[in-house]
């Protein structure tokens, strides 16, 4: 396998994840009216008739999520004259000179010109074409955090500085001032026991969903209600919290409260909860399916190529069969039925929640049941080409026995081609599954996608789509290179790609 093949592989990988995201984009932002945005908006809803504040509000949010550029007259004569001066008031009027100057000077590089109905004053706007918008938005997809990364006018002495301390619950720190995280790379307890704020994703903000929160936060976050503990502050300020000291953020405006409990502005903060992030709940439950499905699908496919024709191979066909033929939410309704009659099983997740094993039984298994019926039809179809072999029958001459030829042999290269969709399975886990979690109620990754969709969550819709086709493209990678390990045989080049 040599390295130059690996890296034009990640080259044309990463051109087809630029494809898809020019795709979404261009699907996303032309086709679905931007007004539809504005649904879900309580904000947008309580504006009422306020027309003005309506129109302001409309173009800022356009703007704020990539749409266009928006200029207001006062924006204008802010470069001309003080805030609230009298010379401002009268600029900004529909008859100025400023505002015809302001007409001139954005009609000549092609932006609308419109006023407020109420006031009658001017403002512009431009549509920012896709290519641009998705280019802009990669360039801000990567974030390092650094002394200067915090700009707060309020506060000009703030200090600029990298050293190293003790975070409050002991763990050994890289600590930041002016940097937007406090602890920048820090220790504790929680696996993998190092972790870092230095480079973060920047997926945007949500809207109008989730409103205010970042989107990897949305997916990161655990769920539920906040699990407290005793804490004593840096302050040295004694109470009940579910505090991640790990998550301190900048913030410019501290509370009473804020004041009490921290030295600094590092104030904002996220809480453990009692349940796990939604993509960590999918996880959670599409490796155990994963696991299930290949500690079950493997030997009754085996079973089924060694009792060819036989009962065995009779019944697994049923099943199989039955799995394609029937619809998935046609089976795992009935699955559930089963489930919930015969072993008192609860029918949806929320029951017993993510505490109680009895929650994950049916989902797992649900979710498991179309993989069992996938790896069994492929593990009898290659097990059986191997069986018939030529060098099986060489085998046999030679006086090997059906165990050793079986053990030593077939179910070695029959294994081949189902260890290269291993990657691809583990990709799943991280999609979610929609069907299964919808109708076990499960909190997890499925309902994500088709859930911004309809509420036109459109910077949502991009973050997803990116973490599922980079994840997704970058599998298909990780199921060749394992092909390597598994047969060392078959090698990648840069000239045949496999030979």
């Amino acid at each position: 396998m040599k390295k130059g093949y690996i890296f034009k592989r990640l080259l044309r990988s990463i051109v087809s994840i630029l494809i898809i995201m020019l795709i979404v984009f261009t699907m996303v932002y032309t086709l679905v009216p931007r007004d539809n945005i504005f649904f879900e908006d309580s904000t947008y809803r309580k504006l009422g008739g306020k027309s003005d504040d309506k129109t302001e509000y409309v173009y800022s949010t356009w703007e704020k999520l990539g749409y266009l550029d928006y200029v207001r007259i006062n924006d204008y004569c802010l470069t001309l004259y003080e805030a609230g001066s009298p010379e401002m008031t009268e600029a900004i009027k529909p008859d100025s000179k400023e505002s015809q100057d302001f007409i001139k000077l954005y009609a000549s590089k092609g932006y609308t010109i419109d006023n407020y109905l109420a006031s009658g004053r001017y403002y512009a706007y431009k549509d920012t074409p896709v290519v641009k918008r998705m280019i802009t938005w990669l360039s801000h997809l990567i974030q390092i955090d650094t002394p200067w990364s915090v700009q707060d006018e309020n506060n000009p002495d703030l200090e600029r500085k990298l050293y190293f301390g003790r975070t409050p619950t002991g763990g050994v720190a890289l600590i930041g001032s002016g940097t937007t995280h406090k602890y920048l790379l820090y220790t504790n307890s929680v696996f993998p026991w190092i972790h870092q704020n230095i480079i973060k994703l920047n997926f945007g903000t949500s809207y109008p969903t989730y409103q205010g929160l970042e989107v990897l936060t949305v997916l990161f976050q655990s769920q539920g209600t906040e699990v407290k503990r005793p804490v004593t502050f840096e302050t040295g300020y004694e109470t009940e919290s579910g505090i991640i000291f790990g998550t301190l953020k900048y913030k410019p405006v501290l509370d009473r409260m804020d004041r009490k409990k921290f030295v600094d502005n590092y104030a904002n903060y996220e809480v453990k909860r009692s349940q796990p992030s939604m993509i960590g709940t999918s996880f959670i439950m599409g490796i155990f399916a994963m696991i299930l499905a290949y500690a079950l699908g493997l030997p009754f496919g085996v079973l089924m190529a060694r009792k060819k024709d036989k009962l065995a191979d009779k019944l697994g066909m049923v099943y199989i069969i039955f799995i394609i033929a029937v619809p998935s939410l046609a089976y795992i309704y009935l699955f559930r039925y089963l489930g919930t009659t015969l072993l008192n099983l609860p029918s949806v997740f929320t029951t017993y929640g993510p505490g109680d094993v009895r929650s994950w039984i049916l989902p797992i298994v649900s979710l498991a049941l179309p993989s069992i019926a996938s790896l069994m039809l492929w593990t009898r179809r290659y097990v059986v080409d191997q069986m018939n072999s030529d060098y099986v029958k060489f085998a046999k001459s030679k006086g090997l026995n059906q165990r050793e030829i079986f053990n030593n042999h077939i179910f070695k290269n029959a294994i081949i081609p189902i260890a290269q969709g291993i990657p691809a399975s583990l990709a799943g886990c991280i999609t979610g599954a929609i069907i299964t979690e919808s109708i076990y109620s499960v909190g997890g990754m499925g309902k994500m996608l088709p859930g911004a969709i309809r509420q036109y969550n459109n910077v949502m819709i991009v973050a997803l789509a990116f973490i599922f086709s980079s994840v997704s493209v970058l599998s298909v990678l990780a199921g060749d290179i394992v092909l390597t390990k598994v047969d060392p045989r078959i090698s990648l080049s840069e000239k045949a790609g496999r030979s």
